[in-house]
């Protein structure tokens, strides 16, 4: 694969960002280079996601959220205030080892989000 200056673009954007959505990160990237469309970021993105340069997480309804990090962890997103929270993937454990064991599933923990509500939104009332 050739870097070209968009892809690096896109690269140094999911970095400076850290959790970003597509449009997010071309937004950003054109304040820098104002031709370059939602196309061509998708497209890019899709390709370092394939070379492991980028992962993806589904974060909830619409577009995956991008990240150069190892996803080490399981995002807990509120549904109410859409806080999301990381919690460490080993709390899953137990889940892991019962697919395992009754279906012959290996649980991949690393483009997971589980919805929910959070402490804070659970106290007042809807």
């Amino acid at each position: 694969m050739r870097m070209t200056p968009q892809r690096q673009l896109v690269l140094d954007a999911v970095r400076e960002l850290g959790h970003a959505t597509p449009e997010q990160i071309c937004r950003h990237v054109q304040r820098t280079a104002p031709t370059v469309n939602i196309t061509t970021i998708y497209r890019t993105l899709d390709l370092l996601d394939r070379l492991g340069l980028v992962r993806h997480t589904h974060l909830g309804h619409g577009a995956p959220n991008y990240s150069v990090d190892p996803h080490e962890h399981v995002h807990l997103v509120c549904h109410r205030c859409g806080r999301v929270e990381e919690v460490p993937r080993e709390l899953l454990d137990p889940l892991r080892g019962t697919l395992a064991e009754r279906r012959g599933f290996e649980l991949d923990a690393t483009h997971l989000a589980l919805s929910g509500t959070c402490r804070d939104c659970l106290k007042e009332p809807e």
